[in-house]
């Protein structure tokens, strides 16, 4: 009789399992299949983030390299429909019979169609592939207009024949390219939502200097020429396809940009004096809408605030310790910042030479940090990273440093790019910290590892996340510090320092422009004397801030949450507790919100207990 009654139960347990194994592979299969779905939709309406990318065509449904994005209105609203139903779809998969990898792939890839889909309330702007939803398609930092030529000067791959003739087809594209990017502009121009009237004088130098060069002679020719001059094509076709690219930027891009230069210097006409976007129609919202996906944070705009003017009062406190202890006394601390930027010993030669001197230098500085890193990373990135100085055309509206990911087969690496156009404004005690950020173990190995991971699909290898993103690279600068990079070295530690300061007053100065309606140049005036960066450099900040509301308050929202889990983890850990596997659990899954990090950190300590 037992036996009878064990049999029926086993059997009814082992068909339990073979069933819930069944609805497993069912919503794991339903899940893919969305998520392959949204994915090759997102990218066929991105075919330079493919170039950026060097994918397989059969990736991202078909060849890519001799198209240009569409930036019209209705390609514009077809995309974040697009995100808005695929974001819809996934969440129908039911995530309870979800293994526990597919629930965090269902929640980390929602939330990157959210990121794209933008806010539907507020109808100005495009959808960018690196912050979402930003206001102003043209403005003096960012935008098609700018991004497109950079990326074919710099990342297009040009390695033969068919590819030189893809970059031609692209070249003889940018007036469709500037028609439907001015039409987006003046439709949001009727709307009411119109570029800052102080951003216009630095949108309007790029267009100048954009079109200054003679066409023979324009980057977008130049660097064409150089990469022809690696190719096996023969130097009669090389001259060919040269004269046709200048013929091109004559005939096609000059005349499209100057158009775009026209309607530019029409708006400014009719644009506001006000800086922030609470300004502009449905602008309070949207600003929420940023905090949200670009400070990956549920606090309140004055929160935030509060939160930057403790940060500043803490760090500042550190510097004036520092400065004090090597003689520098007299004056607020950023006087003290200002007046040491400005002696001799920091400063690089003011020439083509000094400028050189200096990119050999960082060269030499990530060669340093790689020879340390293995004792506080297990894994570190297969590509290199190369040193660039920003170009000339566009570093007047540019931030002081950036980084552009490698691709992802493995064949180019990542780029450090630097704004050389004010040797006052990178004083050498700075450029570790900013090395340290935008390259190794910054952005780099975070960005790089990333793209790595083969197993996670291409959304989450390209994964938007800001807060994730900056967070990490401006922790990197702390782990830098514990690394020993500034050992011996007071003045490097302060400009560490100054750097974190700069992120803390990001965050006054973002929701003091955004929220509490300052002015710019109330803004340039705090963020100058708080932390005594040069001019130069904070006129651009600044502006950058009125162009991308909510960007500038992932970094110290994220790298403050970085800094908790690893004290969490620490204290929890106590001597079992291992620096190079927490950098493995923060890197090796991808950007993600941070309240998935959060899971993962908790996770971890838990298995290691």
């Amino acid at each position: 009789m037992k036996l009878n009654c064990v049999i029926p139960f086993v059997v009814s347990v082992l068909c339990v399992a073979c069933s819930s194994e069944s609805e497993q592979s069912i919503a794991n299969k339903q899940l893919s299949a969305v998520v392959d779905s949204a994915t090759v939709t997102f990218m066929q309406q991105q075919p330079t983030l493919s170039s950026v990318l060097a994918l397989d065509p059969k990736l991202v449904g078909g060849q890519y390299n001799d198209r240009l994005p569409s930036y019209s209105i209705a390609s514009m609203q077809n995309l974040q429909a697009e995100m808005r139903y695929s974001a819809a779809e996934l969440r129908k998969v039911d995530s309870t019979v979800l293994d526990h990898e597919n629930q965090l792939h269902q929640k980390i890839v929602g939330e990157i169609l959210d990121y794209y889909a933008g806010d539907s309330d507020f109808s100005g702007g495009y959808i960018d592939t690196w912050a979402g939803h930003l206001p102003y398609i043209i403005n003096q930092i960012s935008g098609p207009l700018i991004d497109i030529p950079k990326i074919m000067q710099e990342q297009q791959s040009v390695t033969n024949l068919a590819e030189a003739r893809e970059y031609l087809a692209r070249l003889s594209n940018f007036d469709g390219l500037v028609v439907d990017v001015l039409n987006k502009y003046e439709d949001d121009q009727r709307l009411g939502i119109i570029l800052p009237k102080k951003l216009h004088p630095k949108t309007l130098a790029f267009f100048d200097s954009f079109l200054a060069a003679t066409p023979s002679e324009h980057p977008l020719v130049a660097n064409f020429k150089r990469k022809l001059q690696t190719t096996d094509i023969d130097a009669q076709t090389q001259q060919e396809l040269s004269e046709k690219a200048a013929e091109l930027v004559k005939n096609v891009v000059y005349p499209a940009y100057e158009r775009a230069r026209g309607a530019v210097a029409a708006s400014e006409e009719v644009a506001r004096n006000e800086d922030g976007i609470w300004s502009q129609p449905e602008g309070e919202a949207f600003y929420l809408h940023e905090i949200q996906y670009l400070g990956d944070s549920s606090l309140s705009a004055d929160a935030i605030h509060d939160l930057g003017l403790s940060e500043v009062k803490r760090i500042t406190q550190e510097m004036d310790n520092i400065l004090s202890a090597n003689g520098y006394t007299e004056g607020t601390v950023g006087e003290r910042m200002l007046a040491l930027a400005k002696e001799p010993q920091f400063l690089y030669e003011d020439s083509d030479q000094g400028r050189q001197t200096l990119l050999d230098d960082l060269n030499v500085q990530v060669q340093t940090v790689m020879a340390k890193a293995p004792t506080f990373f297990k894994t570190l990135p297969s590509q290199d990273v190369a040193v660039k100085r920003i170009p000339v055309e566009s570093q007047a509206g540019e931030a002081g440093g950036f980084y552009t990911q490698p691709s992802l087969d493995g064949s180019r690496g990542g780029i450090y790019w630097i704004n050389l156009r004010d040797m006052s404004a990178v004083p050498k005690f700075s450029l570790k910290t900013l090395t340290y950020h935008e390259a190794v173990p910054g952005h780099h190995f975070q960005i790089a590892l990333n793209m790595a991971q083969q197993n996670i699909g291409l959304l989450r290898q390209n994964a938007p996340f800001n807060a994730y993103v900056e967070g990490w690279a401006l922790y990197a600068e702390l782990v830098a510090k514990e690394m020993g990079m500034y050992e011996n070295d007071p003045f490097g530690d302060l400009g560490r320092l100054q750097a974190e300061l700069y992120r803390a007053v990001r965050l006054v100065v973002d929701t003091g422009l955004h929220r509490k309606k300052w002015s710019r140049e109330q803004a340039i005036d705090y963020f100058h004397n708080t932390t005594g960066t040069s001019m130069t450099d904070v006129v651009a900040e600044v502006e950058r801030y009125m162009a991308w509301p909510g960007q500038a308050l992932g970094y110290k929202l994220g790298m403050l949450q970085f800094v908790e889990l690893r004290d969490m983890a620490k204290n929890a850990l106590g001597d079992k507790f291992d620096i190079l596997a927490f950098h493995d659990v923060i890197l090796l899954p991808g950007a993600r919100p941070m309240s998935v990090v959060k899971q993962d950190v908790q996770a971890w300590v838990a298995s290691q207990k």
